[in-house]
């Protein structure tokens, strides 16, 4: 098929990559003619395990192509798909400001029937408003249809869950027109859900904001861990082992970030809202997570009592490991505050270091290794749990310290190992060890 994507960023670049791996005809369209350049030369604007060299064989097999040229993109297309950003405004209300420009640009261009597949995270009642948009804006009628075609992707494993999807959702207005999806999707051999319109724009929302609940849900268990000298990993491990709750989004620590849990929560209790329904648990589910980067500063600054002048060595700054995303990324809650409280910063992460540089204050100090970031530190945050983080030689990470204290936003460490290696040790809804004493 020849597909149209517009927009390159995180799920467009992805979902393009994807199709024309698969044998289709595929161009990228984007707004940003310097971004068009880099990809066409192939240079990638995010991190993204395999998505490089995948853009790279189907750049060089002539199936994938980068444009600005939204116009002859769609009119050479059979389906177009919307996969522009769709930013919260400040009360949690989706933004879909650009959804709404590319919907006019389509209906200036469309010459023949074009299927427009809203693929870009959506409230609720777009894809109506998407179908009024182009009906407004066209030159003459020209038939289309709008289908909703939620992406669930995780930064880290994007392309492993485009290919191995757990469920590929339809929301199309006619059987018909579900087909044409049905026919892209169909060499994945996936499980399909096909639904009306608004049932699959709520699908995302809802499946989004639930994986937020089970995260705050097990950050307020360990709130309650701390008071009551519990071990919040052993009350998640008897949890999980029941099969109708699960082990999965069950692990404590400084709480969910990234581009969609945040947005899309707060999305849905806005959409709710407006529909006449304070959801209140949401609220709470929201509030709960805000609340984390704080509790855990906290615990920074009681035991290292006065923070004012130490240095305190940051492991980790994207929000999740395996990407460079920075967006609601919990280290620049937990550094910014840290230096608020007078301490200084020294970081390290495998990959996000450039990103996070345009993020972070000036002060901070990037290093090449988690023992240089150590190196005469009073204290190591743990805040993403890489691999490489779980894996450090942590004799040589102590005697590169010059205090032993460790603390642990993701619970990475075990804590008799972290005892027993000459560590205090702090961690997420466990009890806090001191190092055996000679």
């Amino acid at each position: 098929m020849n597909i149209c994507v517009v927009g390159t960023g995180y799920v467009g670049l992805v979902t393009g990559a994807v199709f024309a791996d698969l044998g289709n005809d595929v161009v990228c369209v984007d707004n940003d003619p310097r971004k068009v350049a880099d990809l066409t030369a192939g240079r990638m604007p995010i991190y993204e395990p395999g998505l490089e060299e995948m853009v790279a064989r189907n750049t060089a097999d002539q199936r994938l192509a980068f444009t600005t040229d939204l116009t002859g993109a769609v009119r050479r297309s059979v389906i177009v798909f919307i996969t522009v950003g769709t930013p919260s405004k400040p009360d949690g209300e989706t933004d879909l400001s650009a959804v709404e420009d590319v919907a006019r640009g389509i209906a200036q261009a469309m010459e023949r029937y074009t299927v427009v597949v809203n693929k870009s995270t959506v409230p609720v009642g777009t894809g109506e408003f998407v179908r009024e948009v182009i009906e407004r804006h066209q030159a003459r009628p020209i038939a289309f249809d709008v289908v909703s075609n939620p992406e669930f992707l995780r930064d880290g494993s994007a392309i492993e869950d485009t290919l191995r999807p757990d469920r590929i959702v339809i929301g199309a207005p006619t059987q018909q027109v579900a087909m044409t999806l049905v026919e892209l999707y169909a060499p994945l051999e996936r499980p399909m859900i096909i639904t009306d319109v608004p049932s699959a724009e709520m699908i995302k929302y809802a499946s989004n904001a639930f994986l937020s609940t089970k995260i705050s849900f097990i950050n307020a268990i360990a709130n309650v861990c701390e008071l009551a000298g519990a071990d919040v990993s052993q009350v998640m491990k008897g949890m999980g082992l029941d099969a109708r709750i699960g082990a999965a989004f069950l692990s404590a620590g400084l709480g969910y970030g990234g581009s969609c849990f945040p947005k899309d929560t707060d999305s849905l209790v806005h959409t709710a809202s407006a529909l006449g329904y304070e959801f209140a648990l949401l609220r709470a589910v929201v509030e709960i997570n805000r609340e984390r980067a704080a509790h855990f500063v906290d615990l920074v600054a009681k035991a290292l009592d006065p923070l004012e002048g130490r240095a305190v060595a940051v492991l980790g700054l994207a929000f999740k490991p395996n990407t460079d995303d920075m967006r609601e990324a919990k280290s620049v809650e937990v550094i910014e505050r840290l230096l608020e409280l007078g301490a200084s910063v020294r970081t390290y992460d495998p990959v996000a270091m450039p990103s996070a540089r345009r993020m972070l204050p000036a002060e901070v100090v990037y290093c090449e290794s988690p023992y240089e970031a150590a190196t005469g530190a009073d204290a190591v945050a743990l805040v993403t749990e890489w691999n490489e983080f779980k894996f450090l030689n942590l004799e040589r990470l102590r005697a590169a310290m010059r205090r032993p204290v460790v603390f642990d936003g993701r619970n990475v460490w075990e804590p008799e190992r972290m005892r027993r290696l000459g560590f205090e040790y702090h961690s997420i809804g466990r009890k806090p060890v001191l190092p055996i004493q000679p």
